[in-house]
């Protein structure tokens, strides 16, 4: 069955930078899109960022272009996201996600802090 495991969160300064990963398994990882979603408390979950199965095309929604950088490793079916110029509202739990057969998964999300 299909397993997203994020790592990574924690508590940050405003300013600062964390380096999220997601291990998959359960799925030909390489011929999925991958995509990082995030929700702060009393919010819906927002679209962070999205890559290609093959890694070339990604898209960033527009608060985390230039500070935010997806990325993936396909013999380590892995996906990352390096989040650099953090500020508060940041702050949320950080999930990855894939569309598989119709069907959306998440893994259980890992808490981004970001405070003075």
């Amino acid at each position: 069955q299909v397993q997203l495991v994020e790592s990574g969160g924690g508590l940050v300064q405003p300013g600062g930078s964390l380096r999220l990963s997601c291990a998959a398994s359960g799925f030909h990882f390489s011929n999925y899109p991958m995509s990082w979603y995030r929700q702060a408390p009393g919010k819906e979950r927002e679209l962070v960022a999205s890559i290609a199965s093959a890694g070339g095309n990604t898209n960033y929604a527009d608060s985390m272009k230039g500070r935010f950088t997806i990325s993936r490793d396909n013999a380590k079916n892995t996906v990352y996201l390096q989040m650099n110029s953090l500020k508060p509202e940041d702050t949320a739990v950080y999930y990855c996600g894939v569309r598989y057969l119709r069907q959306n998964y998440w893994g259980q999300g890992t808490q981004v802090t970001v405070s003075s």
